[in-house]
């Protein structure tokens, strides 16, 4: 075969291309600073100016926590939080989504332990617009007997399908044994079928009547306010509600058991596994937080981390294992904490090898510790893609109300970004070993108790229930 070049090669020699596009100095960046006022009605104001953001993002925090839902009506924050937009003294529910939907906007609601969150996304042009059908949600919202029974029934539906959903029941079965009973903690968060069939509309106007006013509650807006009156759009809307004012709610402390040990939800026939191993730790107002984060996800926050790398890469027992901080409630005075927890499911079969793998990867971080390159790469993927994340003014306005909801300063999450920067190899391993301490775990352990009951024992890493799934 002849090496002489073909006339191929010699065109791609004669070809002249342009010069590889050369990436520019990267410009500076830190989270947006909000400016923080207050309406005349009491109503608490956060705002940030996003230029190019047409797309403005409202988060309203009400101060209204699962602690406070009267006895026996567990649920009732999530009935109410989805009846807020079934009508209003202007409209009736079919009115109200048409309005909205003229406005091309959205508009969902949510309950959870700090409180209720209603959010909002709409065209900066139509703002002032949709901004009016919030407030009157907020304001004068109807409960009317026949949504409120639509939405106790379709909420009915949703607790089956729960049940069945193993990361779910994990989830349920975890906070139960991790809180005491007395505690609204150790109950599902939106309810039971038998807590959620005894609300009403009666009951859900009570409890709004209680908790729901401006006085105590914040408004995050972000997004391009250019051509926008921004003052004169709040003044005839959000500012017009009024209600009155309200001591703030005194929660109990948070108290939990971690002392090491194994609940197994039975699920006869299952082929897979699911995990949840977690404990209660430090919230965001703790000084070890960045250092927790950091750790939390050299351990297990990407597909790159010791747990994925023993667990799926080199065993295969499973397509992914994560580490988490989920703060369940914070308060500047010490009566907050997180969640912290690994979650994952595997086969059925390679369950008591994967729990003792697991087991051994948090010891060798304590005895070994973190490396310099794992710490690296871990605050190249937090920090350094930071931008990206917060490229949407729904994104900034969620992590806005996250720290109004958490009692935190205004400039919280830029002072984490550089404190993560600052943290050392030695720091995140001392933070994430006592995050998780290998005699300090329960695991849950939703599948087959016959045939994972007896490896997980074997294991010895606490005492081993059964219970029905």
């Amino acid at each position: 075969m002849s090496d002489a070049p073909t006339r191929a090669d010699s065109a791609m020699t004669a070809m002249e291309f342009h010069p590889q596009p050369k990436g520019g100095a990267p410009r500076p960046w830190a989270f947006p600073a909000p400016e923080r006022s207050q309406l005349p009605n009491g109503l608490t104001l956060l705002t940030s100016h996003r230029p190019g953001q047409q797309v403005v993002a409202v988060e309203i925090n009400l101060l209204a926590p699962l602690e406070a839902e009267p006895e026996g009506l567990d649920g009732i924050s999530t009935i109410m939080a989805r009846a807020l937009s079934e009508g209003t003294d202007k409209h009736d529910a079919e009115e109200f989504a048409a309005e909205l939907e003229r406005c091309g906007a959205t508009l969902d609601a949510h309950a959870d332990h700090p409180g209720v969150r209603v959010s909002l996304e709409v065209p900066a042009s139509r703002l002032s617009r949709a901004l009016g059908l919030l407030a009157d949600a907020l304001r004068a919202p109807a409960f009317p007997d026949s949504e409120i029974e639509r939405l106790v029934r379709n909420r009915l539906d949703e607790i089956p399908h729960e049940l069945a959903n193993p990361a779910r029941r994990a989830a349920m079965a975890l906070s139960k044994e991790l809180f005491p009973a007395t505690s609204r903690m150790s109950r599902p968060r939106q309810g039971t079928e038998e807590t959620v069939a005894r609300i009403d509309a009666a009951a859900v106007r009570a409890f709004y009547d209680a908790h729901v006013r401006p006085a105590t509650a914040t408004a995050v807006i972000v997004g391009d306010f250019t051509g926008v009156d921004l003052d004169a759009a709040l003044a005839g809307t959000l500012g017009a509600w009024s209600g009155s004012g309200a001591e703030p709610l005194k929660l109990s402390s948070i108290t939990a058991d971690d002392s090491g040990r194994v609940v197994i939800v039975d699920r006869p026939g299952a082929v897979q596994t699911q995990l949840l191993i977690g404990r209660i730790g430090a919230d965001r107002h703790d000084r070890v937080w960045p250092a927790q984060v950091l750790g939390t996800y050299c351990l297990g926050g990407t597909l790159t981390s010791r747990l994925d790398r023993v667990l799926r890469e080199e065993k295969g027992y499973t397509y992914g294992v994560r580490a988490f901080g989920q703060v369940l409630r914070s308060s500047a005075d010490g009566s907050g904490a997180a969640m912290l927890a690994i979650s994952g499911s595997v086969d059925t079969a390679s369950t008591g090898p994967a729990l003792q793998d697991l087991w051994k990867v948090l010891r060798t971080l304590a005895a070994d510790g973190l490396t310099d390159a794992e710490r690296d790469v871990a605050v190249q993927n937090l920090v350094g893609v930071a931008p990206l994340k917060y490229e949407t003014a729904a994104a900034v306005a969620g992590t806005l109300a996250d720290q109004v909801e958490q009692h935190l300063p205004d400039d919280f999450q830029a002072q984490l970004y550089a404190r993560l920067a600052q943290t050392g190899t030695v720091e995140a391993t001392a933070a994430v070993v006592s995050a998780f301490p290998v005699d300090r775990l329960v695991t849950v352990l939703v599948g087959d108790a016959a045939q994972i009951a007896e490896p997980v024992k074997e294991l010895g890493i606490g005492k081993v229930t059964v219970v029905s799934g």
